[in-house]
Formats: structure tokens, C-alpha cells, sequence
């Protein structure tokens, strides 16, 4: 029994903050943000949206491709590191919003590789014939975290959200899946503040939030993820040549062009979205998914390569047929 994803979503907030909107308000230009990220515009929450808003609208857009009912799912795993509220979790308010009830709902924290690693928790699930209809989701809202004076790290977050169906099949679909983490580098890129430590600093605006070393955490984007590619296509058994799209995290065009270039791939075959939205972090890949099935260039039976880097660090990838 395989897993295979049959609809996917995603969704953008209608407010649009492009570079030049960035230039009024801190010490930056839209040159400086292009050239280190190729960013151009990102999209940021507005009043009354929240990540879980933000979720139900991308899996609302995932079932009807599917062609299933919210009914049929009974599985719901979402990856995020901006949940509306401390508890309940994400899951449950996507759960409750679409009108499904007793069904396992929940939420994992791994930053930008959130997405990846929900995927893989659902493909388990209904490896094992716990599950037979799972939605997986990754969403964030990091313009919440953002500090408006470093200018180094509130130019390249956005938020959104992306959904897939994830379905039992004899037929493969998802061929493996890959997740690790090094906790050592945490100091490279982090949000230090949370319920237990430094709470109320934050809430007051006198903590920063999003801290990055964006050198540092480059090199070891770029090394990890070289070397993810080798170990995902080793474990499936599948050589190199046999992937028709990259799907990366986008969170730095540099990266995900060194990327393509260890998987000897020409940038045609890398679904690029990052100067759209900016780093949505968990929702970077399936919204970049999503855009790409839609606009036809994904195809069945295509094989895919999804691959993931966030804080922590955390790293995942899986390899499918789409």
C-alpha cells in the first residue's frame, strides 16, 4: 500500500508588500533584497486572518481537486511554528472549521521543514493502514515574528499556506521520505522566545523575534541539502535522472539554485516561487506545488523531488510520483 497525493491547494492573504513598500519603512532597497534572495513581493496576514484561517482555505481547494468530501478524511496533520494560540492545535480548528469530527488533528513544529515532516507522519499512517484519506498541510504566518529593524531578516518572510490530499493507493505514489535535525545550530536561525521563556517580552515588543545568521546558515542550507538529494535517491533506489521536478523550500533563490545544480538539473526543472511570496516557511513547498499543478506543468506520473531546511536546523525531503 502506498500513499499518493490526488489534490493539492494552497492560499496567499490579499495583502501584498512588495520591496519598494519595504523601502519606506526600513534601511533597505529593492536591489539589496533581489540579489541576496530574489524575493520581489511577499504577502503578510491582515486583520482577522490567522494561520488556521489561512489552512482552511488551502485544504478547502485541496478536496475539491481531490474530489472527496471533508467527510472522507480521517487524518489531519499540519506543520507550523505560528499556531493561532498556545492550544488547541492547529489541526483541531482546521478540524472543526471543515466539519469533520474523531479523527486524529494535529500540529508539528519544525519550522521551514514542517510541511515535509507532516507529509511523512501522514504517508506512515497510511502505510500501516491507520488511515486511508489524510490532509496535510504547512502553514505559517512569520510576519507576526518579524523585527521591523532588522533588515536583515524582515525583508524575506511572508506568510500562506498549502494543502495536499494524501490517499491510499496499490499505485505509488509517495517513494520515500527522509527527516533529520542537528540541534547544535540553533543559534543560527531561531525565534529564542516562547510560553516558557521570555513570553511576556515578546508580547510587550521588547524581544526580537526572527534572529538569523544568513551566512552561516547558507553554507549549511546548501551542504545539507546537497547531500539530502544523494541519501533520499539512494534509499528509494532511483537515480537522479529519473526526477522531472525539484520542488524546493523557498526561502533563498541562491540556494535553491545550488540545489539544482547537485541534482544536475537545469532551473526549467526547479519550480521557482520564492520572488512571489518570500520564505512562507511551512507553506513554501506546497504552495509552490500547488501553483505548479495548476498552471500544467506538473503532470501525472511525474516523478518529484520535494526537499525542505528550517531552524533547529531541520532538514526532510520526500521523493513521489505524482
Amino acid at each position: 500500500m502506498y500513499s499518493r497525493i490526488t489534490g493539492t491547494g494552497s492560499y496567499l492573504p490579499p495583502h501584498v508588500v512588495t520591496n519598494a513598500d519595504l523601502e519606506k519603512i526600513v534601511d533597505t532597497t529593492d536591489e539589496w533584497i533581489r540579489t541576496r534572495s530574489g524575493i520581489e513581493r511577499r504577502h503578510h496576514v491582515g486583520e482577522g486572518e490567522t494561520t488556521s484561517t489561512m489552512c482552511i482555505e488551502a485544504a478547502r481547494r485541496a478536496i475539491e481537486m481531490a474530489g472527496i468530501a471533508a467527510s472522507d478524511i480521517d487524518f489531519i496533520v499540519v506543520g507550523t511554528c505560528t499556531p493561532d494560540q498556545v492550544f488547541p492545535n492547529v489541526g483541531t480548528m482546521v478540524q472543526a472549521a471543515l466539519g469533520i469530527s474523531d479523527t486524529p488533528a494535529f500540529s508539528v513544529e519544525t519550522a521551514c521543514s514542517g510541511f515535509i515532516y507532516a507529509l511523512s507522519i501522514a504517508d506512515k499512517f497510511i502505510r500501516t493502514g491507520e488511515a486511508k484519506c489524510a490532509l496535510v498541510i504547512g502553514a505559517d504566518a512569520l510576519s507576526k515574528l518579524l523585527n521591523w529593524q532588522d533588515r536583515s531578516t524582515c525583508v524575506l518572510f511572508g506568510d500562506g499556506a498549502g494543502a495536499v490530499i494524501l490517499q491510499a493507493s496499490e499505485e505509488p505514489g509517495i517513494l520515500t521520505t527522509v527527516v533529520s535535525a542537528d540541534g547544535k545550530y540553533r543559534d543560527l536561525l531561531q525565534c529564542q522566545y516562547g510560553p516558557s521563556r521570555g513570553y511576556d517580552a515578546l508580547i510587550k515588543g521588547e524581544a526580537a523575534g526572527v534572529e538569523m545568521k544568513g551566512a552561516e546558515v547558507f553554507k549549511v542550507a546548501v551542504n545539507t541539502l546537497s547531500a539530502l538529494v544523494d541519501q533520499t535517491l539512494e534509499k528509494a533506489g532511483v537515480d537522479r535522472s529519473a526526477v522531472d521536478w525539484l520542488v524546493p523550500h523557498q526561502a533563498n533563490l541562491r540556494i535553491i539554485q545550488a540545489a539544482a545544480k547537485k541534482l544536475g538539473l537545469p532551473m526549467e526543472q526547479v519550480v521557482v516561487t520564492v520572488q512571489d511570496h518570500g520564505n512562507t516557511s511551512s507553506a513554501s513547498i506546497p504552495l509552490a506545488l500547488d501553483r505548479a499543478v495548476r498552471d500544467g506543468r506538473i503532470q501525472k506520473g511525474q516523478m518529484l523531488l520535494l526537499e525542505a531546511f528550517g531552524g533547529g536546523f531541520t532538514w526532510g525531503s520526500a521523493l513521489l510520483k505524482f
